[in-house]
């Protein structure tokens, strides 16, 4: 283990030493990465705000070095740092659905997204087939680790100079595990001197947050910049505690020499509470066909939450099965202590090595109630407690009193059964490494443009599940309690509200221990010919990697223990019956013990019609390794470790695209045609389930930009037809479209731009989509409208206004039921309703 730290340590290690000694002739290429040059523009595309400029209109995400987007044969977009500020995102995953192509369900607070493309699937959650990046780095080697999903420990902030995407294209083979495409956190670097510091509020809801950042020259060879931000409050929705707090600080120097070469040193911390919605319960009327979502009384589905300030902890065991109190309070728990090098060597004329590696430690926790069913309070109770149970309040300021008319209580005679997803996230470090060496040659009155490149990453998941369940009443702004239940002779089946210190509503399943890791080695390379008019372009890369480490847990069958035993919870000598339903991780370990390997390739044309018009085709094949998601499944053999069946280590995707692109005189467009063939196995936490199938999806997505004076408008949206084409486990879905992929999404962002006045809108939609894959119950299209205004009432002194969902909209992003149950209550995460910040932001 350890060698393997020094081997990619020492790699970073000769790069730092080598760039200083480098006498050579400077090169011509900017270094990748790179900010842009004083005075100089971030690329910018049609989702940035700032002027177009075809020299700057640079992609450096996913490619061998930075290329004109007009030149190149792949899909990409960006958004400015001016954006950022001007669209206010409550999250990152808000921001993310600015960018064409890109479906974000954006419902579950600062974290915890699920991110596709193109109509890639999103069976389970997290991002499988996107890369997240920070500085042209993975976050996390996987983007949807259980209960670790990257953007949960992604924050964007003042730091950002530029978020940009890649579709398809050489995402397969510039990066592992990311066939679908990549999406990469580009920071500042402090090339532009200067900084901000601003002071934002919520104004109809409660959160205070500070942001800085400060950037510039120390020499004449030496930039820096600094930023970061913290909050705290309740969030969007009222908790009734401090729902968000924490916040981020990010830094990095920049020692640049005068052949062209540099070395740059960064380092990150992220401490950071944010609470994770889950689904809540919606009313559903009329039809499965033309549904009616509608809030239940006293609980909003746009802004309520079953997080409570009378439900803040949690007894149960830990992963060393010790007596433990968990805090609900502290919700997606990111904690990153993360540092970085990235360098330039030049070698020769048009010829540098670059070279990046970073080490981050990360770690923290996910905790937030899941309702694993909804329903009037005297069947739950029954349910629990045998006919005519007895409900009594067991938090709150009524806790001890009797529910005398469970019908009426809260306004809606409703109770949850919760289970609470509680993980310990003891480790999800990871190493990574990308050394590329890049050059040019003269090639048949061309140019050929040559990378070959090795990459390597160790990436950790070391996670206790400790999951425990409740019943609570179903309430919002903070006022939901827990209910104990007694049988009709008063006999009690519940203690402080739980029927047992396991996931009692799901069969007591669960209770696991993850101590895994995975190793990833990629050889790669690209022959890139400029010839005229002609990009063309073919590359490599040759994945192979290995899984090891072990689990536990009473769902890998008999012969590994029982997951229940009994246990004085509050030590007060007498064993409940709560207490003889008490969760526990068993000795007995089951081994992961595999290798897989597999290639990835791209190929493209470009072709320049003319200065400001082109035209491309590409086809790609990539890979994604499964990781976690595989585990208490069938596809691992629990005696030795080793799969069951080996297609079960590699998904691959196989994507056809082709399209048209013009930019000229501040007017833009971008068309492009996409065929994409997706096989997928993957586990679902909530649903116990497990999926092998095959996908097919084609489509279309056009994005745009016009800049007219001090009016601008920037649009796009993507047309996608998605189909489940094969399904080993369940053939009855064949045929229907995957749940919630909708076939139209779009977005657009008018603005004017006066001397001291900046207004805009951003407006965000989707058409409807089916909420499970049997095709039954819709979910509704919607359009989301957001807002801002800026006033410049001085020089470096700016007021602003941004209201988030400004017609208060229900945009139901998820729902558990594939059909409309009796009960009418469904369990569906929306959109947040209406949120207004104000800011006042100091330049400098």
């Amino acid at each position: 283990m350890k060698a393997r730290y020094i081997l990619l340590a020492g790699i970073a290690a000769t790069s730092f030493a080598t760039v200083a000694a480098a006498q050579t002739t400077p090169v011509q290429d900017a270094p990748v990465q790179a900010a842009p040059a004083p005075g100089e523009q971030p690329a910018d595309t049609a989702a940035t705000p700032a002027p177009i400029d075809g020299q700057d209109d640079i992609v450096v995400t996913a490619v061998a070095r930075g290329t004109n987007r007009l030149n190149t044969s792949i899909t990409t977009s960006s958004i400015g740092s001016d954006a950022l500020i001007q669209l206010a995102p409550r999250t990152s995953g808000e921001l993310l659905r600015n960018l064409p192509g890109i479906r974000v369900e954006a419902s579950g607070g600062d974290g915890n997204a699920n991110i596709s493309v193109r109509g890639l699937p999103v069976a389970s959650g997290g991002s499988k087939f996107l890369q997240l990046q920070e500085d042209g780095l993975p976050i996390l080697e996987f983007g949807d680790i259980t209960f670790g999903n990257a953007d949960i420990f992604l924050r964007a902030d003042f730091n950002v100079r530029t978020v940009e995407s890649v579709r398809g294209g050489s995402a397969s083979t510039f990066a592992s595990n990311s066939p679908g495409g990549v999406i990469n956190f580009i920071s500042k670097t402090g090339e532009q001197e200067g900084g901000a510091f601003q002071l934002s509020s919520g104004l109809d809801y409660r959160e205070f947050r500070v942001d800085f950042d400060q950037g510039g020259k120390l020499s004449d060879s030496v930039t820096y910049h600094v930023g970061g931000f913290y909050r705290i409050g309740d969030g969007q929705r009222e908790v009734g505690f401090d729902g968000v707090k924490g916040g981020q600080l990010k830094a990095n120097i920049t020692k640049s020499f005068d052949n062209g070469g540099y070395v740059r040193l960064y380092g990150k911390y992220l401490d950071d509470r944010a609470i994770g919605y889950l689904p809540n319960p919606v009313r559903v009327t009329g039809s499965n066909s033309d549904p009616d979502y509608s809030s239940i009384a006293n609980f909003s589905i746009n802004n309520g939450t079953l997080h409570s300030a009378n439900i803040r902890t949690a007894q149960t065991l830990d992963g060393n099965n010790r007596l433990t109190t968990r805090s609900i309070r502290d919700g997606q728990h990111p904690v990153v202590y993360s540092a970085g090098l990235e360098t330039q060597i030049p070698l020769a004329d048009d010829w540098n090595i670059v070279e990046r590696f970073r080490y981050a430690d990360i770690s923290g926790g996910f905790t937030s109630p899941f309702p694993a069913s909804v329903d009037s309070a005297q069947s739950i109770a029954n349910g629990i407690g045998g006919a005519g149970a007895q409900l009594f309040y067991a938090s709150g300021a009524q806790a001890g009193q009797r529910i005398g008319d469970p019908a009426s209580l809260n306004g809606n005679g409703l109770l949850a059964n919760i289970v609470l997803f509680d993980v310990d996230l003891k480790s999800l470090n990871n190493i990574t490494n990308d050394i590329r060496l890049n050059g040019s040659l003269p090639f048949a009155g061309g140019s050929l443009a040559v990378t070959g490149g090795f990459y390597a990453s160790r990436q950790d998941i070391k996670s206790d599940w400790l999951w425990t369940s409740s019943v609570q009443t179903v309430a919002d702004n903070g006022r939901s309690e827990l209910v104990d239940v007694r049988t009709a002779a008063g006999v009690p089946v519940t203690q402080n509200g739980v029927p047992g210190y396991s996931a009692s509503f799901f069969g007591n399943c669960c209770r696991r221990s993850y101590d895994l890791d995975y190793t990833t080695y990629a050889p790669f390379a690209q022959l890139g010919l400029e010839l005229g008019r002609f990009n063309i372009d073919g590359s490599l890369r040759y994945d192979f990697g290995r899984a090891r480490g072990s689990v536990a847990g009473s769902d890998l069958g008999a012969a590994f223990g029982s997951g229940i035993t009994t246990f004085d919870i509050n030590g007060d000598g007498v064993i409940s019956a709560a207490e003889r339903q008490v969760a526990v991780i068993p000795n007995a370990r089951s081994p992961l013990d595999y290798n897989y390997d597999y290639l990835s390739y791209s190929g493209g044309v470009n072709f320049r019609l003319t200065d400001s018009t082109a035209v491309f085709g590409r086809y790609s094949r990539g890979g994604r390794a499964n990781a976690d998601r595989l585990l208490f499944g069938p596809s691992i053999n629990t005696a030795t470790g080793g799969l069951t069946d080996q297609g079960a280590a590699v998904d691959f995707v196989r994507q056809l695209e082709g399209g048209f692109k013009f930019r000229q005189g501040g007017v833009s467009l971008y068309a492009t045609g996409f065929w994409a063939r997706t096989e997928e196995q993957n586990f679902e936490a909530t649903t116990q389930r497990f999926f092998n199938r095959e996908y097919d999806a084609k489509g279309v997505e056009i994005e745009g930009r016009i800049a007219r004076g001090p009016f601008s408008l920037s649009a796009g949206g993507t047309y996608t037809d998605a189909e489940i084409t094969r399904d080993v486990l369940n053939p009855g879905v064949e045929g229907n479209r995957p749940r919630r992929q909708a076939k139209f999404i779009y977005q657009a962002t008018p603005q004017v731009d006066f001397d001291r006045v900046t207004i805009g809108a951003n407006v965000i939609g989707t058409t409807d989509s089916y909420a499970q894959d049997n095709n039954v119950l819709k979910m509704p299209g919607y359009t989301q409208v957001n807002a801002f205004v800026s006033i410049r009432p001085a020089d470096n002194v700016t007021l602003s206004v941004n209201g988030n969902n400004l017609f208060d909209v229900k945009g139901i992003t998820e729902a558990e039921e594939g059909a409309i149950p009796t009960n009418g209550i469904v369990r569906a995460r929306s959109i947040t309703g209406r949120t207004i910040s104000a800011a006042v932001r100091f330049g400098f």
